[in-house]
């Protein structure tokens, strides 16, 4: 199994997503993180219900949350629909194309075309317009032309922090749907293949217990 599970109880699983990996696909008989928890939930309790109540995109590594039951994927919806400042908390690393100068706040609005699976940056009147937050902070900027940085999501939309990145100058190293000339020379310089970003930090309430449950895979070392 390419899931790796950190923790679990009668009501959440939380994981792992390994890059290029999907949290589900739309191809029949392919492997991804739905289909591979659900035949070890069966395995091992008898029911295959999973709740799915936040994703990843495929290329992204990093810790997730899944319910058990019906309950607790209520619980989690709600706490993801509330937003991060309020319930369920969410922080990634990046590596981006660029020295990004000190830290600061992105502001946007984004539009979905679902036919290409690609968002973009639009103007706030558009009528499919959605506001796109985060706040993010430099944790290093390297000699070679790039950064590290720390990112607090406000809000979930399809593909946020790479567009956002991208729109403003930063796009992330090893993206190939958004990056740009000068980002992709500088990773394959750097043999980077994969889009450099992790959910490396996820901070939720547990369904039951209503207790504030902090998973960090840095300091676990899971990743």
């Amino acid at each position: 199994m390419r899931t790796t599970i950190i923790y679990e109880d009668n009501d959440i699983i939380v994981c792992i997503k390994p890059a290029g990996f999907p949290v589900q696909s739309a191809k029949m008989g392919s492997s991804d993180m739905e289909s591979e928890l659900k035949n070890y939930l069966k395995r091992t309790t008898g029911s295959a219900y999973l709740g799915i109540v936040h994703r990843l995109d495929q290329p992204v590594r990093g810790v997730m949350v899944f319910a058990k039951n019906a309950k607790a994927a209520a619980s989690l919806s709600r706490q993801v629909q509330a937003g991060s400042d309020k319930s369920m908390y969410k922080y990634y690393e990046a590596l981006c194309y660029g020295n990004v100068p000190g830290s600061g706040t992105f502001e946007d609005y984004l539009i979905k075309d679902s036919k290409t699976n690609t968002s973009r940056v639009c103007e706030s009147t558009d009528k499919q317009a959605k506001k796109a937050i985060l706040d993010y902070e430099v944790i290093e900027n390297s000699a070679d032309g790039y950064s590290k940085l720390g990112i607090h999501l406000h809000t979930g939309r399809h593909h946020q922090i790479r567009v956002q990145l991208a729109y403003h100058g930063y796009p992330l190293l090893g993206d190939q749907k958004y990056g740009n000339e000068a980002s992709m020379e500088l990773s394959n310089k750097l043999g980077i293949k994969n889009t450099q970003l992790a959910a490396v930090k996820l901070e939720f309430i547990h369904p039951t217990t209503n207790k504030k449950i902090i998973y960090d895979i840095n300091e676990t070392g899971t990743v």
